[in-house]
């Protein structure tokens, strides 16, 4: 009896902190209910071409909530207003347009606005295009008579000319000159897709505009899809109206058809349309790149086949439509997508970047495929290319030789005759991000770390020196200080075999080592993302330590499989079997956590994640029911043959082909294990993660009398954020339960 008032005391305590906070604490309406943890952004910016300045967008002091675009020069900060808001003012209206997103024709004569948009998937991608002639000041909207918010990806020709754009899957070009719109495809329709992609190649290869200007102005390259046969799977919105609506979505489910997919040149002036005849069938295969090979009559394509083990890179004729490989890149489990390609040496040659001798490495590639040399060649992986230096001979790429949860800006001679160099100065211990100048002299680099929120500061290369601040964050920062924080604190789990895991743990702020507190453990798991970074992580890192100060040990492990800069050996291990080595590593770190950490009560072990870490989660509380009590998922893949394809047989293979792989990879087939307290979260209107799991997942537990608590969020996506207030609902959701199902605190030891 003693016990259990300890545990309901705990509970109401532990709740009314998170609600009754004083300044020092944390709670839950501060996170979500408020704006005093905002990081500001500075941007979007736009680097000259030139590298002479850049223009970004600032509140006009004349119209409420719009912007002016404004010039400024990163040696002397002299400003401009370029284009104010009154300028924006379309005849008739009474306000400015209100800025989404802008470009500049590579003459700069021209301005084209993005506004009135809206989302397809996961970005607005869709709206209005309308566009500033800065000689005459004339404002005109582009497209027609389109309907309103229809136009996407509108891009302007080299010569600044012309601007193409799609709208309902076809694509038109549009004469600046004169206003003259002509059709360039007449075949889109719901299935056939020209210049943008289906629901898959958009989530799984981020393709999202699906056409590209020649350099001389005269051709238009594009994909088309044909997405007929594809299975479609159907959302319900029953909350918009009396009556229930259908939203069907096609959606291919792993080892299901994909749309065939085609590539072809069309004159900008109108034509027949030449296609590229890639060899294979189209069902199984994806072209996954498509570009100008630094001329006008050729391109560049890298054709996958359906297990994404091979990347052909291949040059297309304009003329013929004959195509011929180059280079071909392969892995025994899965190749990347290389979108940073940058020609070399008089087009001869041009960059790639691949882990085919287990390290991902930057290349210099000829064009005829005769030669291939490795222009970084230290052993340690380079995360990505930010920028070329051709005219100095440097390649600026992101790496992180020595800490798998930081990133630092470094640079290779591009003829790889140097040691690779870092940029980043010793002092911004964390993650670094960058935005360089096409002169390679500036660039904005944003930095934070785990505790400290973004800066962002215009820096010269390659010397790094800071010029100024464009961004402190002061006002957060302020925020944070004041809060009586637990200690954070990067750590190594030695799971046997040589294996040694990233984790971090946030300790309670006034931790007492003599005492045992519940561990609640953040998981993800999977390739597509770590969670152990030295990188600020805003409202998550803010909840997981309003638990800490409720009296929680807060940690997060990083398993094999995530895409940490360990080497193609740690990354691709998963291959095969995501949801089985993953679990096996996190429960051992687990194992190893409690035998090493004495102040943790074996007990009061809980675990929560998302998407893929809500799929971890349910295989940690199915496998492990001995190691964890309480878990909560979220938006989970239950059955592996739920997802798509393009990710789930990148990482798995072919559903026919590794049967054990799916079965045991997939947490539903072990609902009949669980025995702890699990919540489990889903938005019905998730079209990456479907409901399907969810209820699938239900029915499952239900037949084997599991008892669990649920709860479904109408008609949200897989961030379960549309519509007032859903945040701060569903991690009050969450906190509750973990207060009843993993009382906080230190364990008091109860006297007989």
């Amino acid at each position: 009896m003693q016990r259990i008032f300890l545990i309901v005391s705990l509970i109401c305590i532990s709740f009314v902190t998170a609600q009754d906070a004083t300044n020092n604490d944390l709670s839950l309406d501060r996170i979500y209910g408020s704006q005093e943890f905002r990081a500001e952004r500075f941007g979007p910016a736009r680097w000259l071409a030139d590298g002479s300045g850049y223009t970004t967008l600032e509140p006009s002091e004349k119209f409420e909530k719009r912007k002016d675009i404004v010039f400024y020069s990163p040696k002397n900060n002299k400003r401009k207003v370029l284009v104010s808001a009154g300028k924006l003012m379309p005849a008739n209206a009474d306000s400015a347009l209100n800025v989404y997103d802008y470009h500049w024709s590579p003459d700069k004569r021209y301005l084209l606005i993005f506004t009135n948009t809206r989302k397809v998937w996961r970005l607005h991608t869709r709206g209005d295009y309308w566009v500033i002639d800065q000689k005459s000041g004339k404002l005109r909207q582009l497209g027609g008579d389109a309907d309103e918010a229809r136009m996407m990806f509108a891009t302007f020709s080299p010569d600044s000319r012309k601007i193409a754009y799609v709208i309902h899957h076809n694509i038109y070009v549009e004469d600046l000159a004169n206003g003259k719109i002509t059709q360039i495809t007449k075949d889109g329709s719901k299935t056939t897709i020209n210049g943008t992609f289906d629901w898959v190649y958009e989530e799984e290869f981020g393709l999202r505009n699906g056409f590209r200007w020649s350099p001389d102005s005269k051709w238009i390259a594009y994909w088309q899809l044909d997405a007929s046969g594809i299975g479609e799977f159907y959302m319900i919105n029953n909350t918009d109206s009396i009556y229930s609506k259908i939203i069907p979505l096609q959606y291919p489910k792993a080892g299901t058809i994909n749309s065939a997919c085609k590539t072809g040149v069309v004159s900008a002036d109108g034509g027949e349309t030449l296609w590229f005849k890639t060899p294979g069938d189209p069902r199984n295969t994806y072209i996954a790149y498509l570009d100008w090979a630094a001329n006008s009559d050729e391109v560049m394509i890298q054709h996958l086949n359906r297990l994404q083990n091979t990347n052909r890179v291949m040059i297309g004729d304009r003329k013929t439509g004959a195509v011929k490989t180059i280079f071909t890149d392969k892995d025994d489990a899965w190749v990347e997508v290389v979108d940073d390609i940058l020609w070399l040496n008089n087009d001869r040659e041009f960059t790639w970047v691949s882990e085919r001798d287990g390290w991902r490495r930057v290349y210099r590639i000829a064009r005829d495929g005769s030669s291939v040399e490795a222009i970084t060649k230290e052993d340690f992986d380079a995360l990505s290319v930010v920028h070329i230096d051709v005219k100095s001979g440097w390649v600026y790429y992101m790496a992180s030789p020595d800490n798998p949860t930081q990133r630092y800006l470094y640079r290779s001679r591009i003829d790889g005759k140097s040691k690779a160099e870092r940029v980043t100065p010793a002092a911004n211990a964390g993650m670094n991000r960058y935005q360089m100048s096409p002169d390679s002299r500036w660039a904005f680099h944003t930095h934070s770390s785990f505790t400290s929120p973004p800066v962002i500061s215009l820096v010269t290369l390659p010397k790094h020196k800071a010029v100024r601040t464009m961004e402190a964050n002061e006002k957060l920062r302020t925020a944070v200080d004041a809060l009586d924080l637990g200690k954070s604190e990067f750590f190594r789990v030695d799971i046997g075999d040589g294996v040694e895991l990233d984790a971090w743990r946030i300790l309670p702020p006034h931790f007492d080592p003599d005492k045992k507190y519940p561990l609640f453990f953040f998981v993800y798991g999977e390739p597509a993302g770590q969670t152990v970074m030295d990188r600020w992580s805003g409202s998550r890192y803010l909840w997981h330590q309003m638990l800490a100060q409720q009296g929680y040990v807060v940690m997060s492990v990083d398993n094999r499989g995530t895409p940490a800069p360990r080497g193609r050996a740690w990354r691709k291990s998963i291959y095969g079997q995501i949801g089985i080595l993953a679990s096996q590593d996190q429960a051992a770190a687990a194992q190893k956590i409690l035998a090493t950490h004495p102040y943790i009560d074996s007990e009061r072990i809980g675990i929560w994640g998302w998407s893929g870490g809500g799929s971890m989660t349910l295989n940690m509380m199915f496998r492990y029911p001995e190691i964890y009590h309480t878990g909560i998922a979220i938006a989970f893949v239950a059955n592996q043959r739920y997802y798509d394809t393009i990710y789930q047989e990148r990482y798995m293979g072919l559903p026919s082909e590794n049967v054990d792989g799916f079965r045991d990879g997939s947490p539903i087939n072990f609902a009949q294990q669980l025995e702890g307290n699990l919540l489990i979260i889903h938005g019905t209107g998730d079209d990456n993660v479907h409901y399907q799991s969810f209820e699938a997942l239900t029915n499952e537990l239900i037949r084997h009398h599991k008892h669990f608590t649920m709860m479904a969020y109408p008609n949200r996506a897989h961030g379960i954020r549309e519509g007032e207030n859903t945040t701060r609902h569903l991690f009050t959701l969450m906190t509750r339960y973990l207060n009843e199902n993993l009382p906080a605190g230190a364990k008091a030891e109860v006297v007989n």
